[in-house]
């Protein structure tokens, strides 16, 4: 047996499959219903070709959420396992869904114990869709089959047929990792979930998913550690990260941030030339260096800073300020005093 349940068989459940299934306490989602899901760790339940029309699933471990009364299964699949799909609609495509199902005979009509992963199809439509899951059954895995497809033909492109429905779960108290279907409410105050781009807290009064931790109140900076080559003459050049590292923030709820730039900037090769120190934006945000985020001399020296405000950015987004140079003669120590050094360069988060 590859597939094994914990407190599902009368009879019969070994040692082994209490220690493989995750038995414990999960994320809830109401007073009696647990958060079904995969539990991370490596790539469970992960899928790979096997042939024209068949897919493996590899090993993995999940909790499988049934009726109220069933309360959820704990369950370890062991081993690979392939599974084999029929041939596509003559005329129309279908989605068909990869699944970890339980029978439980107390509760179905099934007259069986037992869990496995099982292919439930969809509907061959114009507009396909994946189909409905029956009771005590976790989607892992969407698979697009075309109209027409079989073996004798090519089968099914894996590459393009997938779509991951992998969705995770935690215990309780623990950070639920990113996933499908993320667009669910918090069942406690207090409960985190992972983003990719940061931790979101639910706050029950609110009723939202919030941020976490709350805006930072304290500016972000870096400095600048080394003087630029000073080899271009009227361009934008970006300072390499060794010599002024970059600055990489995740955009707060407000979506606003100010953005300061200061140093000393020198050119009196003629009364004429110039000296720049600027930030560019890339990621969420995009901005080029230039006037609006600069400080400039202009045949002299300048020891200054300049404070901007950006706003309308993408919460939760992440941005990368470069620090950047720019002289318009005196190239490579050709002229007099020219210099961009001492920069610093500081974030400041809105609330």
């Amino acid at each position: 047996m590859t597939v094994r349940p914990a407190w599902l068989l009368p009879t019969g459940q070994t040692r082994e499959h209490t220690r493989l299934a995750p038995v414990g306490t999960y994320a809830p989602e109401t007073e009696t219903r647990t958060r079904d899901g995969v539990i991370a760790g490596g790539n469970p339940f992960a899928a790979t070709g096997a042939g024209a029309m068949s897919l493996q699933i590899g090993a993995g471990r999940a909790l499988v959420q049934g009726t109220d009364a069933q309360g959820a299964y704990p369950v370890a699949l062991d081993a690979p396992e392939i599974v084999t799909f029929t041939d596509g609609n003559a005329q129309f495509t279908r989605i068909d869904t990869i699944a970890l199902r339980v029978y439980d005979q107390l509760f179905d009509e099934n007259e069986q114990n037992l869990a496995r992963i099982e292919i439930i199809e969809g509907q061959a439509l114009a507009t396909p869709t994946a189909p409905t899951m029956p009771p005590a059954c976790l989607r892992l895995w969407d698979v697009t089959v075309p109209a027409g497809a079989s073996a004798g033909v090519g089968g099914i492109n894996w590459s393009s047929a997938l779509g991951d429905r992998r969705r995770y779960t935690s215990a309780y108290g623990g950070i639920i990792p990113r996933g499908w279907g993320l667009a669910f409410d918090g069942a406690y105050d207090g409960q985190y979930r992972d983003m990719g781009t940061g931790l979101e807290r639910w706050n029950a009064t609110a009723d939202a998913w919030q941020q976490y931790p709350a805006t930072p109140t304290r500016p972000r900076a870096t400095e600048q550690a080394a003087d630029p080559p000073l080899n271009q003459a009227g361009a934008f050049v970006d300072f390499t990260a060794a010599a002024w590292p970059r600055l990489t923030f995740t955009v707060p709820p407000s979506g606003a941030v100010f953005v300061t730039i200061g140093g000393q900037v020198s050119n009196r090769t003629t009364t004429a030339s110039t000296a720049w120190m600027t930030w560019r934006a890339t990621g969420a945000y995009a901005e080029a260096h230039g006037g609006r985020n600069g400080i400039s001399a202009q045949g002299g020296r300048v020891i200054a800073s300049r404070r901007v405000y950006r706003s309308g950015l993408t919460p939760g987004g992440q941005v990368t300020l470069i620090p950047g140079w720019n002289i318009s003669s005196g190239v490579s120590g050709g002229g007099t005093d020219v210099l961009v050094r001492d920069g610093q360069l500081t974030v400041e988060f809105v609330p």
